[in-house]
């Protein structure tokens, strides 16, 4: 059982958001060389491999595997496969900090969206956040439009798509966790992902470099360990404490376009990133506030 310790689920909450900007630029590098569909199946496939791991020495291994709504995950996986592949595609043509900011945009979207299937009740501020987010949309696709070429436009919609299907997503979870483990979640998203990408097989797959080998096993790795991370912060912390920590993955961001990419946003790509992080940023204050969930839920 983990120890409830704040500062140690701060820790693990700040290396599963390292963990899941390393494998976005893993991703970004290997879209150089291969197909959306194998990379969501390395991805997928190679995170299994963490996640089973960790469903042993829980010793939910395989009982958690089981569940009697299998409905459910097939929706929640095939939704979730398809964010992952529009958040691929988002990161195959933009800086994955411009990548990483669109998928900010998901909180912001989940609790209107909420609002709606859930009942859930929200207040002014949190459409503030909305059209602060918007206006940050704005502005990065003022600068995908004045970017040569048509890739950078692209890339924005793709990040839109993104973050409109995992704020669906992160719905669809919240009503399952009623009756499902996290662990059974995970698991299955991932084997439904590997098996989705495996379906693009026959469309043809690149033979992949051993050096390009080593970025999808590594981007699998990588997504697999920091959902173990942040499974094991939110058992030790609360996750109003552990929320905010979520955006140093832009630090990140930045630094592997630096390094690996030796690429930076330009003035309205940044100027629409802190937009659309500020957002975030006041949405995760507002929906974890002390007593604002018994608040906004409908009674």
């Amino acid at each position: 059982m983990a120890e409830h310790s704040p500062l140690n689920g701060i820790g693990l909450r700040l290396l599963a958001a390292f963990l899941a900007t390393a494998m976005s630029a893993m991703v970004a590098v290997a879209t150089r060389e291969v197909g959306l569909g194998q990379i969501v199946f390395w991805r997928s496939a190679v995170a299994l491999i963490p996640i089973c791991a960790y469903m042993a020495l829980c010793r939910e291994f395989p009982s958690a595997i089981a569940t009697r709504r299998p409905g459910l995950h097939l929706t929640r996986s095939l939704f979730g496969a398809l964010s992952m592949a529009l958040s691929f595609v988002s990161l195959a043509y933009l800086p994955v900090a411009n990548a990483q900011a669109l998928g900010y945009l998901a909180p912001v979207l989940t609790l209107p969206l909420a609002a709606l299937v859930l009942g859930e009740r929200i207040g002014p501020g949190v459409w503030v956040a909305a059209a602060l987010g918007f206006g940050g949309v704005l502005a990065m696709l003022g600068s995908a439009l004045e970017a040569p070429g048509q890739g950078a436009l692209i890339g924005v919609a793709a990040g839109l798509g993104y973050a409109v299907t995992m704020a669906f997503v992160r719905v669809h979870i919240k009503s399952m966790t009623a009756s499902e483990r996290p662990s059974t979640i995970a698991f299955w998203f991932a084997a439904v992902s590997a098996l989705a990408g495996l379906a693009t097989w026959p469309f043809g797959w690149e033979m992949p470099s051993a050096q390009m080998l080593g970025w999808l096993i590594g981007a699998g790795l990588t997504g697999g360990l920091a959902h173990v991370a942040a499974t094991e912060a939110v058992a030790r912390a609360p996750v109003g404490v552990l929320a905010p920590f979520d955006f140093t993955g832009l630090v990140w961001a930045l630094m592997f376009d630096a390094v690996l990419f030796g690429v930076m946003p330009d003035g309205l790509g940044m100027l629409g990133v802190a937009a659309i992080t500020g957002a975030a940023v006041m949405v995760t204050l507002a929906t974890w506030r002390p007593g604002a969930g018994s608040a906004r839920r409908a009674k």
